[in-house]
């Protein structure tokens, strides 16, 4: 494996691995608010970042935060907990630069691509607008360098077969 591949998969790996503790932070956080709290959390702290927390995306997210119920609140801790853990699988395989790794990253990160396509379209922003773009950019990535190991194993360059996980 070439310097720059190895590079290149370390610093998604890196990355998916800062999601994952991000995550898994805001789901522990939770555990210690209930849900009229969290909104008055993340009020004070929009306002330490001068945003508007009466905005009227912001402000109505806020009302729907505190209106939540525990449940609500325990379903979403769960959510976080399992997408942390998604990727921290995917950042340890590639950061390793495992097989399965790569597969992994490519098959989770592809699974969000749906999604981010729709939010773009229906809500355009340039944020939404970036992370699609660095989702499609690492897929294709992930893609490509299957793709070469695959190739690299068998000897051909067009056989038609998928690379396998191994």
């Amino acid at each position: 494996m070439r310097v720059s591949d190895v590079t290149a998969l370390v610093a998604i790996g890196v990355f998916k691995l800062s999601k994952s503790i991000v995550l898994a932070a805001l789901a522990l956080g939770l555990f210690h608010y209930a849900p009229h709290d969290i909104a008055a959390v993340l009020t004070r702290l929009a306002t330490a970042v001068h945003v508007d927390p009466d905005g009227r995306h912001l402000g109505r997210a806020l009302h729907t935060i505190a209106a939540l119920d525990a449940r609500w609140v325990t379903a979403v801790r769960a959510g976080l907990l399992v997408y942390s853990a998604l990727f921290l699988t995917e950042g340890i395989g590639l950061v390793l630069q495992k097989g399965w790794g790569k597969w992994w990253g490519l098959i989770v990160t592809g699974s969000f691509i749906p999604l981010e396509l729709y939010e773009s379209a229906r809500h355009p922003s340039a944020l939404r607008i970036l992370v699609l773009f660095v989702n499609l950019v690492i897929v294709w990535y992930l893609a490509r360098s299957l793709r070469r190991r695959h190739e690299a194993r068998t000897g051909s360059h067009s056989s038609g077969q998928l690379p396998t996980l191994g």
